[in-house]
């Protein structure tokens, strides 16, 4: 029978390596960094404890070796000295040293590795002294310009731009930046005016910093026809985890940009549509609160290498990026509003890098400008509201549950009501969180959490589409997976064939990708329940992933299923989803164009009016495995234990309850 040393040695080292590997791989969650640490001390004590126990065992190592060489048909040493067993089980060997030494150094290796993902970055790059530029949001005749410059010896920082299609034309003196200091982290946002539409633009600063963009079409010009963006969610530098890697290389960026090099010119992005978590504060763990520890997360984002990464287009910075709030750029499922700490001081930083560059808020914000983090804009044939789900969201799953606050619910729905000028046929909500309740971990952190507003929004939603022929498209990120979801109007009154699982069909889609770079998730959280939510596609597998959407006109049949499809112009939106840099699953979405050509059922025949289903243009993912039913089995037991947990938690509280009522505690 093995010895509690022994034993203890043999699990720790397990314990060391197992979720070693899953820290640094696979999933980099704080509760595996202190039982790393912990099993390392258990086990190098265990060490000491067998040396102690049998400080000759070498000698009688090398005599029972002798002997057993002597004993006739004794060809093999004791079992239990295998140096193949030392080395997997990270016991020390009777026998052999070296193969002791070098197994105790494996798992000294593993908790080194671990600490240098925790602290390198944070030690060695503060980014204190980090300066950049980027262009925010581009509108037809203005363009954000968001810079960065610590330097004192800088200033005054001139900003100058001028047409890239005419290098001889004169640079415009657009502005200058006399003052930066701490109070903005030496942050400063730069509007460019006077612009002209569908046009090429380079930018210089006196501090040697450039860049270029393109300014957004006139409404109703030819132009105004197509659009192109990104958008994703997630980032969290160096995972996973490479020792040979730059602590703040951002892989996904890296990806994301060869992958957008490889487009024809007439397919680059206007911009990213960014969801969330931009940076990640309490992941592994958080190492402070204050203003200071939020700016240098921010900080450290923007000295990534990964910016300076090329294609045809040039450097990954150059891409025009806007943002939304999520937790982890607060704290993990926050959910305590605007007032509570720490939220004041993470939301100091997001102002300054984020919201500066950011579209205007929408024209009926329903409270002060200065007060709302929501945003609206038009962009060619699509008309945009970002949407803010953290800043005025109370605790979910309760009947007054609100995810978005008065002020930005009825934002929401009279830009739903609202008509679009001519030429816009899509209105692109996009939302930090999912809304579809089809994900069963963290449910309650989504939309599943506040249904009875959800259900609000969606009926105006439906609305929207019957009554202005305006699609409606929910953009989402995450959860570190990717999952289209539709929502039929329960009008319609849609037979069951049409409501199954894992189909294209009527509805409003949603569309959630993530991460852009970080860890996705080992087990299957995503499936259908009801017909409420009918999921269209899952694909959890990847590190990177990020959404291409395309808008232009073309010819598309009204109903594809028909006997005899009629084709029609129509301005048709195409999803392109990317795994780890590779396009890997298309669908379509269209808005038929021209006199009564918006609906499959007129108004006339007694029928709700519906525009054309979705359907799939390219699959090249694999939907079954041998691991699939595992994962999802993995998955539903995770849900049960959380399940199991909160029914625990809310009996004792009611027998607490009771307690206090018996014995008049109140």
């Amino acid at each position: 029978m093995a010895s509690l040393p022994r034993l203890a040695a043999a699990t720790s080292s397990t314990v060391i390596r197992l979720f070693g590997f899953i820290f640094l791989r696979w999933i980099p969650g704080h509760h595996f960094v202190p039982i790393i640490f912990t099993s390392l001390a258990v086990y190098l004590a265990s060490l000491v404890s067998l040396g102690k126990d049998d400080p000759l065992s070498f000698n009688r190592a090398k005599k029972n070796q002798k002997s057993s060489q002597s004993t006739r048909g004794s060809k093999v040493v004791e079992s239990g000295d295998s140096v193949l067993k030392t080395l997997l089980t990270g016991l020390p060997s009777r026998r052999s040293r070296l193969s002791t030494w070098t197994t105790a150094l494996i798992n000294i290796a593993v908790a080194l590795l671990t600490l240098d993902f925790l602290v390198r970055g944070l030690v060695l790059y503060p980014s204190t002294n980090v300066s950049f530029s980027r262009i925010g949001h581009v509108s037809p005749t203005t363009a954000k310009l968001l810079l960065r410059e610590p330097d004192q010896s800088q200033l005054p920082v001139v900003i100058s731009y001028q047409e890239a299609t005419v290098p001889s034309q004169k640079w415009t003196q657009e502005g200058t930046v006399y003052k930066l200091d701490n109070s903005t982290d030496f942050t400063a946002a730069v509007t460019l005016g006077n612009l002209k539409p569908s046009t090429e633009y380079r930018y210089l600063l006196s501090n040697n910093k450039t860049g270029s963009f393109i300014t957004a079409p006139r409404p109703g010009s030819p132009s105004a026809n197509r659009l192109s963006f990104v958008t994703s969610s997630c980032i969290k530098p160096n995972f996973p985890y490479n020792v040979l890697s730059h602590p703040l290389r951002i892989p996904g960026i890296e990806q994301m940009t060869e992958a957008l090099g490889k487009l024809p010119a007439i397919l680059r992005p206007a911009f990213m549509l960014f969801l969330g978590d931009f940076v990640y504060i309490d992941v592994p763990f958080r190492f402070g609160s204050s203003m200071d520890h939020y700016r240098s997360e921010y900080r450290r984002i923007y000295s990534s290498p990964s910016w300076a990464a090329s294609s045809v287009d040039g450097p990954a910075i150059i891409l025009p990026w806007i943002h939304t709030l999520d937790d982890h750029e607060i704290e993990n499922d926050w959910s305590q509003g605007n007032t509570t700490a720490p939220y004041p001081a993470a939301a100091d930083p997001f102002l300054h890098y984020h919201v500066a560059a950011n579209p205007p808020v929408p024209e009926k914000a329903f409270a002060h400008p200065d007060n709302v983090t929501y945003f609206s804009f038009v962009n060619g044939p699509a008309s945009f509201f970002m949407l803010d789900t953290r800043t005025y969201r109370s605790e979910p799953s309760q009947d007054n549950s609100t995810i978005l606050g008065s002020a930005q619910l009825q934002s929401l729905l009279a830009y739903l009501s609202t008509p679009e000028p001519s030429g816009v046929h899509w209105k692109i909500i996009s939302s930090s969180v999912p809304f579809t309740k089809n994900w069963h971990i963290g449910t309650t952190d989504t939309w599943g959490g506040f249904l009875n507003e959800r259900q609000k929004v969606f009926e105006a939603m439906w609305r929207t589409e019957q009554e202005l022929g305006i699609r409606v498209v929910l953009l989402s990120g995450d959860r570190h997976e990717f999952g289209t979801t539709r929502f039929p109007d329960p009008s319609l009154q849609l037979p069951a064939s049409e409501l199954q699982s894992d189909t294209a069909g009527l509805g409003i889609h949603e569309f959630s990708v993530g991460p852009l770079s970080m860890f996705y998730l080992p087990v299957r959280s995503y499936y259908q329940t009801d017909d409420e939510d009918v999921s269209v596609k899952y694909a959890p597998d990847g590190n990177s992933k990020f959404g291409l959407l395309e808008i232009a006109d073309g010819i598309d049949d009204v109903d594809p299923t028909a006997s005899a499809p009629v084709p029609v112009r129509s301005s048709i939106l195409t999803y392109s989803l990317y795994v780890d840099g590779e396009a890997v699953w298309k669908y379509q979405l269209s808005v038929p164009l021209g006199p009564n050509a918006g609906t499959q059922a007129t108004h006339d025949s007694g029928e709700k009016a519906r525009l054309p289903p979705g359907r799939i243009l390219e699959d090249k993912l694999v939907n079954k495995g041998w691991d699939i039913a595992f994962k999802t089995a993995i998955g539903s037991m995770e849900e049960l234990a959380r399940s199991c947990f909160d029914l625990a938690v809310a009996g004792y509280y009611t027998l607490l309850d009771r307690f206090q009522a018996l014995e008049r505690l109140d």
